[in-house]
């Protein structure tokens, strides 16, 4: 690789960062439309690596024709479908294969999620879901999560901020079941965990109109 492509991916990377970021924390608001130059000039990139970003921030489903998402209850259901079925298979494999070392980053996540900041219970929500998915051993079903995960980061925002309740109660009755080796509960247990989330979403989706 020349200096010129390692310079390239850098940029990529540096402003696809950017722009995803802006969009998560809200200064890119849903419905913000996309204009590739004012982008390129307001954050001092050339248009390829902006381009480059934006493809990728679209393949994310964070832009959809050229606008930031603004997720309908459709978006939110098909979303939800894809993570109860590949999450709930991913906890009964947890089940049987997790080991201690991973047992015991779960129970951390829990312990954070009970007296961290927002932030730290944020990243310790996504920790404790990605630790259950990698446990799985399937590398489609764990990229396919990834490809989704700034998304799913919107609506993990949304239960962590609006203080969902029984949200960490459910994450450490997973965690039980997944020590127990008891993968018909630990799955069962993590599809109800994210039915709450679809509809607590979808709750506070209704009352934001």
């Amino acid at each position: 690789m020349t200096q010129n492509d390692k310079n390239s991916r850098s940029a990529y990377h540096q402003a696809y960062e950017v722009i995803r970021d802006r969009i998560l924390n809200g200064d890119m608001p849903g419905g913000t439309k996309i204009v590739e130059e004012k982008l390129a000039a307001e954050l001092g990139f050339s248009r390829t690596p902006i381009r480059e970003s934006l493809r990728q921030l679209s393949n994310e489903g964070l832009i959809v024709n050229k606008k930031v998402v603004k997720p309908t209850e459709k978006d939110l259901r098909n979303l939800f479908q894809v993570r109860i079925l590949l999450e709930g298979f991913s906890a009964k494999s947890a089940a049987t294969y997790l080991p201690e070392e991973d047992l015991n980053c779960l129970s951390k996540c829990i312990e954070i999620g009970r007296k961290g900041t927002a932030e730290e219970i944020m990243d310790a929500n996504e920790r404790f879901h990605e630790v259950i998915v990698q446990s799985s051993g399937n590398s489609l079903m764990i990229e396919t999560i990834d490809r989704m995960k700034s998304t799913i980061y919107l609506f993990r925002k949304t239960v962590v901020l609006y203080n969902r309740p029984r949200l960490i109660d459910e994450h450490e009755e997973i965690y039980e079941a997944i020590k127990a080796r008891d993968g018909e509960k630990a799955k069962q247990l993590m599809e109800d965990h994210l039915k709450e989330d679809l509809d607590f979403c979808l709750h506070i989706l209704r009352s934001e109109r």
